[in-house]
């Protein structure tokens, strides 16, 4: 299956494909200089035939986690690029989660002024989520994603082959992001993910359909200007969750799932619930408010003193209304009830 991503300026395919990895020669265009970038906690021969496929390739395995979206980390490759002589008409390779693509879109961005960038997502969050839209960034300072361009890849090339070296924990962690934009959007994946008895016989269907959604959005919005904010649902609370200090042992869309329990309806809150608890999704966080707090009034998305929130009253439609700082750190206190 591919799905084509059509923008005022440029276009570009996800190749949805079981397998793909194994001929990603046939895929990308490798016959130059390639720098591959991945971590260590994806399995080393995927960025080798990434390697074996590419004509002059330097790979790059950075520590796994999201520390390594850093300003050091992102210094360092494109200092490893230029010792290594790569020009504009060169190439960044993602193979790994949204951390490491993330991290590799935005040196793409940055090194000579942009070169092409093609991310190959190996975790589910990252190939219906965040490898696709052109969001690239860097932490810094303690919060998350502060700095970073909008760059599209080239290129988005999906084997969910990949998945099944997966803990279920992670996939779990992947599909928080698909019942987001099925709240949001989609009445009738929501209610497919209520119904299948095993979502991850499902898959392919689930990352087809989620990413007919953000392109959509993306076609819209490329530039978060308007539509492309209700992609932020979760995210608001979900990122000062993920940003406090006791909460490192969550997973981002552990996180992002716990960020949408408070702005939906009651109703839709006990149907949420009920399927995080089938996909052994968290329902409850203990965490700092302070530090929460702090996260908040630091957030990317934030104004002077409010944010434009996400909030789901019915299932498959959603609305923004502007929250005060002090409302959204109010809404935190669901947890603690």
């Amino acid at each position: 299956m591919t799905v084509t991503v059509t923008l005022p300026h440029t276009s570009y395919d996800i190749i949805i494909k079981r397998g793909a990895l194994k001929k990603v020669a046939s895929h990308l265009p490798l016959d130059r200089r390639v720098l591959i970038v991945t971590d260590d906690g994806v399995p080393s021969h995927y960025a080798a035939s990434v390697e074996a496929s590419s004509r002059y390739p330097t790979v790059v395995t950075l520590p796994q986690g999201e520390d390594t979206k850093s300003l050091e980390n992102f210094g360092y490759l494109l200092t490893v690029m230029l010792e290594h002589g790569f020009t504009r008409g060169d190439c960044v390779v993602a193979v790994g989660g949204g951390v490491i693509g993330d991290l590799s879109g935005f040196v793409a961005a940055s090194y000579m002024r942009g070169i092409d960038f093609y991310n190959i997502p190996t975790t589910l969050l990252s190939e219906v989520d965040s490898s696709i839209g052109g969001k690239t960034a860097i932490n810094l300072g303690g919060i998350k994603n502060p700095v970073g361009a909008f760059y599209q890849p080239k290129r988005v090339l999906i084997d969910p082959d990949v998945l099944k070296t997966l803990p279920s924990r992670q996939i779990s962690s992947g599909l928080a992001e698909c019942i987001k934009m099925a709240l949001t959007s989609d009445r009738e994946l929501f209610e497919f993910l209520e119904d299948c008895p095993d979502p991850l016989n499902a898959l392919d269907e689930i990352i087809y359909r989620s990413l007919l959604i953000k392109k959509a959005v993306v076609e819209e919005d490329e530039k978060e200007s308007g539509l492309r904010k209700v992609l932020n649902f979760g995210h608001t609370l979900g990122h000062a969750i993920e940003s406090e200090y006791h909460t490192h042992g969550l997973f981002h869309g552990e996180c992002v799932a716990l960020g949408m329990l408070p702005m939906v309806s009651d109703t839709i809150r006990q149907r949420l619930l009920a399927l995080y608890r089938k996909l052994s999704l968290p329902t409850s966080v203990s965490f700092d408010r302070n530090a929460a707090a702090i996260a908040l009034k630091h957030d990317k998305k934030s104004g002077k003193d409010s944010v434009t929130a996400v909030l789901v009253d019915t299932v498959g439609q959603f609305r923004f209304e502007k929250l005060s700082i002090d409302t959204l750190i109010r809404k935190l206190d669901y947890f603690t009830q």
